[in-house]
């Protein structure tokens, strides 16, 4: 770990991240809360749809570093009403000031 962190500090290299499709099923009245959510997890909204009269689905990209914990806090914000799916889609590069925190020293 601390010659990948030296190599970097001395070159200039890009860290790719794996990026999850995910699909949120939430109360009608919390899609706007789950958006907000999802964009400061550094998330794209795809779209929503109706699942039935109370519930929406929203589809979404979020890098996986920023799902680590989403089932807890996905319950928290919905208090329990709320559920979740995911999976892999690509890779992208890692924005800087995430890299930066990654190949921060311990």
């Amino acid at each position: 770990a601390l010659a990948l962190k030296e190599a970097a500090a001395a070159t200039r290299i890009t860290l790719l991240e794996p990026v999850d499709e995910v699909s949120i099923v939430v109360p009608d009245e919390l899609v706007g809360t789950v958006m907000s959510d999802l964009s400061a997890r550094r998330g794209r909204v795809l779209g929503s749809d109706k699942v039935d009269e109370e519930r929406t689905v929203i589809k979404a990209e979020v890098p996986e570093l920023e799902l680590t914990r989403y089932a807890i806090d996905l319950r928290s914000i919905a208090h329990g009403a709320g559920s979740f799916t995911r999976s892999f889609v690509r890779y992208e590069p890692m924005p800087e000031h995430a890299a930066s925190k990654v190949l921060a020293p311990a």
